[in-house]
């Protein structure tokens, strides 16, 4: 089997998506012992939203998502502060990437390995991301759900990857640091890897990664 392609989540997968709560934590009092369980609150209620929004069939883009699930996880910890909230998706748009992508990147392309993300993300977002983790130039594309107006794990998103890139599922290895996407992508017939960096069980679903990783700096010896 040949692979041709390495495709990868975003958030969470190359992004950190707890950094724009600790940043703050240091400037505002209110996040400084509450900013691990907001950050965590955050990143849930943003999944939850898309999963409940895909199967209700009601879509709205990723940001939106994700200023609702900072909203819930503020409330929750108490927080009524629509400036600072404000400032948190500032650095949500900034998100630095792990500290071995960029290696990781560039010693897939040295191999000749196409590089790409697909994400739930909406483009404005992910490109925002992009560009402040300086990996631009590393990327052969980058994939949104807005192109089909659905979210992971429907069928239409990892079909994207064909129709964008022309490689077969057989030829691509999918990283993502989410075990239910990882499921997801492992039925649409891609060679999964899961990056699992909190060390969790395996999700109780039927379809499985074919790799488990503790980081990303373990992808090319994949190839």
């Amino acid at each position: 089997m040949t692979i041709k392609l390495a495709v990868f989540d975003a958030y969470g997968t190359l992004f950190d998506v707890d950094a724009a709560a600790r940043a703050l934590a240091a400037d505002d009092a209110r996040l400084a012992e509450v900013w691990p369980k907001l950050a965590f609150d955050w990143r849930r209620k943003q999944l939850e939203y898309s999963w409940l929004r895909e199967v209700m069939g009601e879509y709205v883009d990723f940001w939106q998502l994700t200023r609702d699930g900072l909203d819930w996880a503020m409330e929750a910890q108490g927080i009524d502060d629509p400036a600072l909230a404000e400032r948190l998706m500032g650095l949500y748009r900034e998100l630095p990437a792990y500290p071995e992508v960029s290696a990781m990147l560039d010693a897939l392309g040295h191999r000749g390995i196409g590089r790409a993300i697909l994400t739930n993300g909406a483009p404005e977002m992910v490109e925002a991301a992009v560009h402040a983790a300086g990996i631009g130039h590393s990327l052969d594309d980058v994939i949104s759900v807005a192109l089909v107006n659905r979210y992971k794990p429907a069928q239409a998103v990892y079909d994207l990857v064909e129709t964008r890139t022309g490689c077969k599922p057989h030829e691509v290895l999918f990283v993502s640091s989410n075990g239910w996407d990882a499921a997801g992508a492992s039925r649409a017939g891609f060679t999964v890897a899961w990056v699992n960096r909190a060390g969790l069980p395996l999700e109780r679903l039927p379809h499985k990664p074919r790799h488990i990783l503790r980081d990303l700096s373990g992808v090319p010896a994949l190839i």
